[in-house]
Order: structure tokens, then sequence, then C-alpha cells
């Protein structure tokens, strides 16, 4: 599935070319990413939504190159122009965190107790700006007072368990776009969190893509992806089946599962999806939605195409 956009083209930072991941179990192999396509456009966020366990994250880790030892791993990841996919370990290494880094769910687990926080900050500058401590101090210093940690200077110099829960995530931000890398990758970053935690982390979001950062937003939060998104792609039993610009997306959803995800939400009536999730070990024939959709036919046993219409995109036979 693809929309408009290559890495021969200036404007597009990151080309996702028919990835596809499994990952070997006693029961089987998860087909967790099955031939993702798209890219992601310089500056812009772009948001992938669906269930959880949908195969989001793993898709996440693939292009980061931070897959489970015994995934495999098929397709092209084109970062910037490189293919990414096909670099050795270390010079991936180079890459995370300058290029482009990730912020994680739970900031109390992803940086270290026993390391001053602004010391955490300052170490991928030092890693990836060749720059001294000193200016690397300096810089932490600069990026607390950004994301509102004030005093920085005293800040800078006390560890994770001093922190607040939502200086924390700041503090985990600021670390994450500490080397300033063009794309940044934030899996699940409002799972178990309040409303008002929710508009915070939106709001340091807001503030990220204001310095020209593009995002990468895997999420099954909906009303987030509405309010942090310029694109929507839908993922549902470890392919994209829909991608749509999101005005578009949230007027007027096309595939049976994106309509069936929007009505799901309080503000539409929080009706339930009917049927199960398939599993990702034996995932249904034909279309993986067809065993749960009000609208399916005999052809829906088949393989559905991957339609264009109007610079959107869907895996349904109802456009064919």
């Amino acid at each position: 599935m693809s929309l408009k956009g290559g890495s021969d083209m200036p404007d597009v930072l990151l080309k996702v070319s028919g990835v596809s991941v499994s990952i070997p179990t006693g029961q089987g192999s998860v087909h967790a990413v099955d031939d993702a396509v798209f890219s992601i456009n310089r500056h812009e966020v772009f948001s992938l939504i669906g269930e959880s366990g949908s195969g989001k994250s793993i898709l996440g880790q693939a292009i980061m190159r931070l897959l489970p030892p015994n995934a495999v791993f098929s397709g092209k990841v084109e970062l910037c122009g490189t293919e990414i996919s096909a670099l050795s370990e270390k010079e991936m290494q180079k890459v995370r965190g300058k290029t482009v880094a990730s912020i994680a769910q739970n900031p109390y687990l992803a940086m270290n107790p026993g390391i001053r926080v602004g010391t955490q900050i300052a170490e991928p500058m030092r890693a990836h700006l060749g720059i001294s401590k000193e200016d690397s101090k300096t810089r932490a210093c600069r990026a607390l007072k950004y994301f509102d940690i004030i005093p920085s200077e005293v800040r800078e110099r006390e560890y994770p368990f001093q922190y607040s829960g939502g200086m924390l995530q700041r503090a985990m931000v600021a670390m994450g776009t500490a080397a300033d890398p063009e794309l940044i990758i934030a899996d699940e970053p409002t799972k178990g969190v309040d409303v008002l935690k929710k508009r915070n982390i939106a709001a340091i979001f807001k503030k990220v893509v204001s310095k020209g950062c593009a995002f990468l937003l895997i999420t099954h939060d909906v009303g987030f992806a509405r309010v942090m998104s310029d694109r929507i792609a839908v993922n549902y039993c470890g392919q994209i089946i829909e991608i749509a610009g999101k005005d578009p997306f949230f007027k007027e959803p096309l595939h049976p599962y994106s309509k069936a995800l929007l009505d799901a939400v309080p503000e539409r009536g929080m009706h339930p999806i009917p049927g199960q999730s398939p599993s990702m070990i034996a995932v249904p024939e034909g279309c993986r939605f067809h065993p749960r959709c009000p609208y399916k036919t005999d052809r829906c046993l088949t393989d559905p195409p991957v339609v264009e219409l109007g610079g959107r995109c869907v895996r349904c036979w109802m456009y064919a």
C-alpha cells in the first residue's frame, strides 16, 4: 500500500517498502507485519493507529532496527535516502539518536535511576554531535529550560526519582531530541495516562514538531492521533489497511474497520467492534477483517487490492 512519495523526492524523509516481520514461537510464527508500505514527509506527523496487539509497535522496532533476535525481517527502510535496513549494527548505532530517535512509553523505565538527568540528556549530544562535556552540559540545561523544567541549572543535577511524572516525561523528550533528530518514533505515549496528562504530552510533542522534527506516532488512542496528526494509517492484524489525510479520514473513513474503530470512541457512542481480533499466528484468508465485517461478500475470502482514491488509499474490495 502506498501513497505518492519516494526517497527520490526531496520532501520524503522515511520510506518503508514491503516490510514484513514474523516472529517464531512455540505455537507457530506470529505474522506481526505484512508488506507495510508508506512514506513520511519532513516535518510531518504520521500516526499509525489500531487495536493493541495488531503489530504497530513491531513495525516501529523494525524501523529502528531493534527487533527481537529471532525476528525474521524482509523489505526495505530508507531514511534520508539511505537504506538503513541494510546497514551494519555499528553503522546503525550512528543513526539512532542522531537521525532517528525513539521516545519510550514509560519514562521511569527509560531513564537510568543512578545517573543525573542532565548527564543522560548530554550523552547523545556528545556521542552524535562531537561536542565537549561542558558544551553538552550547557545544551542540556537549555533543553530542560525549553521543556519548562526550571531552574534548569539545578534540575540538571538531580536524579530521575527527584522528578514528578510530568517532569520526567518532558525530560525524556528532551533526551530523545537532544541530538536534533529528523524523525522521532513515539510508541503509545498516552498509554495509561489521564486526560490532563494527554494534553500535556500533546503540548510537549507540538513543541518538538515546531522545531521541524517529523513524528511517527504509534497509538491505539484515536483522539490523541486526531489532535496530533497530519496523516493517519490504520493497522489491522499486521496490515496497513488505509492511509489518508487526517481531515478526510475523520470525516469519512473508507475501510469498514476504520469506521468501526472510530465508532468505538466515546464521542461516537462507544460502539464495540463486533467479534474478536484474529490470531496473528493463524490469520484469516483474504481480507483479515472479513470475519468481523458487516459488509463482507464471497470475494472478501481472497486478498483485497490496494485502491488509490484521490490522495488516499484503502485495502478493500468495496472500492475495487
